[in-house]
């Protein structure tokens, strides 16, 4: 029974090789092995936060050698010390709201299944009033570091993670440039909020945009990659019209520039006159 006990013992610390992160929050005074390794076997103390202070730092070369000693091997350290701090009892549902608010500002149909919120040191309590400030563009990735910023003009800073759903497009097969895009040659896929180099397009982007460059297939498409649909191309035949109160002129010509909504462009009449109109519609100018 005993050597069965310790075969499981040596079989359960081996799963647990890796690299010792910089930093681990702790639920109480007792640094645990559970709190680095939280599917351990079992469970100890191995120190203790001092009693007027929230925060230890502990020698990487100290701490693997102390981990060895009870059985974990082939531990490394990706930095020289490693910092333990206390969790803070602190209600930071406020500051969760804050954070769904600005995702889903961003991406309506995002799901927000989970968010860990821990401060960068030990909070006693929040302050009762306080505004919540995300990073410009801390959309594109699901982690970051926040601040909340009191009437006193304190700071105090948080790092959070989020486990979130949300939909994308991507090219279903290659896409030149200047292509319209819409269902026919794109895919709408659910993915985890991961990294973005800039904003994926949404439902609103499709039929009115035009692809800037080439897409190789799957390839994500963002905002980056599109610009309003030309509704005029160069070369192309437009109505041209004009309307002043009782005089209603229209006619054939010929557009010698690509032309989105609104846009002022030239175009060419058969006597080869050109005049300067406004995009209004597929194909339709107007003379201003």
């Amino acid at each position: 029974m005993i050597i069965r006990y310790f075969l499981f013992l040596f079989i359960s610390v081996q799963i647990f090789a890796l690299t010792l992160g910089d930093s681990y929050y702790v639920d109480s005074k007792n640094i645990k092995l559970q709190d680095i390794f939280p599917q351990a076997s079992y469970d100890i103390t191995l120190y203790q936060i001092e009693t007027n202070r929230y925060t230890k730092k502990i020698k990487s070369r100290e701490l693997i050698e102390l981990l060895k000693e009870h059985g974990f091997k082939d531990i490394t350290a990706s930095s020289r010390y490693v910092h333990f701090t206390q969790k803070s009892p602190i209600d930071t549902s406020k500051i969760k709201t804050e954070i769904i608010r600005f995702y889903k500002s961003k991406y309506p149909g995002i799901e927000i299944k989970s968010i860990i919120l821990t401060p960068r040191g030990y909070i006693k309590e929040l302050p009762q009033e306080f505004e919540v400030h995300l990073q410009k563009k801390a959309y594109l990735k699901n982690d970051g570091t926040l601040s909340i910023k009191t009437i006193d003009k304190k700071k105090l800073f948080f790092d959070y993670v989020l486990d979130a759903q949300l939909y994308i497009y991507t090219a279903k097969k290659k896409i030149q440039k200047g292509t319209r895009l819409s269902l026919i040659n794109m895919s709408k896929k659910s993915v985890r909020l991961d990294r973005f180099k800039a904003m994926p397009i949404n439902d609103t982007h499709l039929n009115t945009s035009q692809s800037k460059r080439k897409f190789k297939t799957d390839t994500v498409v963002t905002i980056r990659d599109i610009q309003t649909l030309n509704l005029v191309k160069r070369g192309s035949n437009v109505n041209v019209s004009f309307n002043d109160k009782n005089i209603n002129i229209s006619f054939s010509a010929k557009a010698l520039q690509n032309g989105k909504l609104n846009d002022i462009i030239t175009v060419q009449k058969s006597n080869k006159k050109r005049l300067s109109v406004k995009v209004v519609a597929k194909n339709k100018v107007e003379i201003q």
